[in-house]
């Protein structure tokens, strides 16, 4: 058990909930944050708040905001997906229409990107597809980079657009 200290906490957690120990669950999961600060501690924790032992639905809504907040700070984008992904389970399961619709515009867009693979020696390797998430709520730089890509589709689709109405114009004018 020494070896594993995770389900040393795990099973002391359990036993404690079995227990009905609300607040000693809740300090147990608040000592192994400082510890570790783990996405699956703060779904678990979350998840937990979410039942009867624990205070209810508006603290575990409290509780993932929190753990989003510290993923977001610390740019763990992965984590924060997977965060995201475990709070719409539970609005699904507890929550509303509304509370849903929230979480559900934290959600990223996932897209798709290049960067190339070097060895220990600094040897390029080739290039590798990954994949990178945008949170609509990031201000960061790759988000004006987007915007200016919207705006130029836009303006190619304006520019399409006024050229076809000429060019009926054109026609209209043959017929004279």
């Amino acid at each position: 058990a020494l070896d594993m200290p995770e389900m040393l906490w795990k099973n002391y957690i359990d036993f404690e909930i079995e227990e009905g120990e609300g607040d000693n669950v809740r300090a147990l999961f608040e000592r192994l944050l400082e510890k570790t600060g783990h996405v699956k501690v703060w779904i678990s924790f979350a998840q937990f708040e979410g039942t009867e032992v624990g205070k209810g639905v508006a603290t575990a809504r409290d509780t993932f905001q929190r753990a989003h907040d510290q993923m977001k700070e610390a740019g763990l984008k992965e984590e924060r997906v997977l965060l995201l992904d475990a709070w719409r389970v539970f609005e699904k399961a507890k929550g509303d229409a509304e509370s849903l619709a929230k979480v559900d515009a934290m959600l990223p867009r996932r897209v798709k990107r290049k960067r190339m693979r070097t060895d220990e020696n600094g040897a390029e390797l080739g290039w590798e597809e990954y994949f990178d998430y945008h949170f609509p709520d990031d201000g960061d730089s790759n988000a004006g980079n987007l915007k200016i890509l919207e705006m130029a589709a836009k303006w190619k689709q304006a520019q399409q657009a006024q050229d076809s109405s000429s060019s009926s114009e054109d026609e209209s004018d043959d017929e004279d």
